[in-house]
């Protein structure tokens, strides 16, 4: 599950960059109830989501000339410079450099792995990162579709120490890896990878992307409410064993995600 303790390589931030931030700020309103905060142009129209007050998300205007729509996960760092030395020992890139987001407030940096999937790192300062995950509404776990699993995992172990465990697909759908930070408290696992071929990842040229999961209590009415928006269903809704009730979705702009409603606690195989 993901906390706000803010356990070290664990989700810590998430936020959309959007092509028209007036208009995603409604779709999510829409769909998970979420209330919007600029922060205004001195912030380059940055602003956050919120839900009952608690901060759940951010979103600003792309400002990378080509790049699509997307979510941005951010991963909690004691020192956003560290990581960044250790993303370009492991093969990574350094897309935007440490930079601290204002007076006092954190550290931020955007990197991208050896095959291509884009993540971020925060370091906190006096904002903590997420006021809410893991609850109806808010980010309850992380995923990335890669084209080479096992030097995915190699790169993210190297960086931030994450611990990684295969479990077959029902089906013989493949192998799915889950994720927990350094530590191995299986309690903590934050996200899981999975490897597809160039050509089932499209949606981002072919390169790999990580995604976020937002939990929802009916799967089904929350799919209603992404279509009503203007959004679209790339999967289901569809019942995965021992996971839940699940959703792919594609926001107006084409930023994905995923809904799902967790199967509850000593239900299923």
């Amino acid at each position: 599950m993901i906390t706000t303790d803010f356990v070290p390589g664990s989700p810590s931030w998430l936020d959309l960059g959007a092509p028209d931030v007036p208009a995603a700020a409604a779709f999510y309103g829409s769909v998970f109830g979420w209330e919007f905060q600029s922060h205004g142009e001195e912030a380059g129209d940055y602003g956050v989501f919120r839900l009952g007050g608690k901060s759940v998300a951010g979103i600003g205007p792309l400002t990378e000339e080509g790049a699509r729509s997307a979510w941005m996960i951010y991963f909690g760092t004691a020192d956003a410079d560290a990581t960044a030395g250790a993303v370009e020992r492991a093969g990574g890139t350094v897309r935007v450099p440490p930079m601290g987001p204002g007076e006092g407030e954190g550290r931020m940096a955007q990197f991208t792995d050896p095959q291509g999937g884009q993540f971020a790192v925060f370091q906190p300062g006096t904002y903590p990162g997420l006021e809410a995950a893991d609850t109806p509404g808010t980010l309850s776990w992380t995923e990335l579709y890669t084209t080479d699993a096992a030097a995915a995992q190699e790169f993210y172990g190297a960086v931030f120490g994450w611990t990684a465990e295969d479990m077959p697909l029902p089906g013989g759908g493949g192998t799915y890896t889950l994720l927990t930070p350094e530590g191995g408290d299986k309690d903590l696992m934050h996200g899981g990878l999975m490897q597809l071929p160039s050509e089932h990842l499209a949606l981002n040229g072919g390169r790999p992307y990580w995604h976020p999961v937002f939990t929802t209590e009916a799967c089904d009415a929350t799919v209603a409410k992404v279509v009503e928006g203007g959004g679209t269903v790339q999967m289901g809704p569809e019942d995965a064993e021992g996971i839940g009730r699940l959703a792919i979705c594609l926001d107006p702009a084409g930023a994905d995600f995923v809904v799902l409603k967790p199967e509850p606690e000593g239900s299923g195989g």
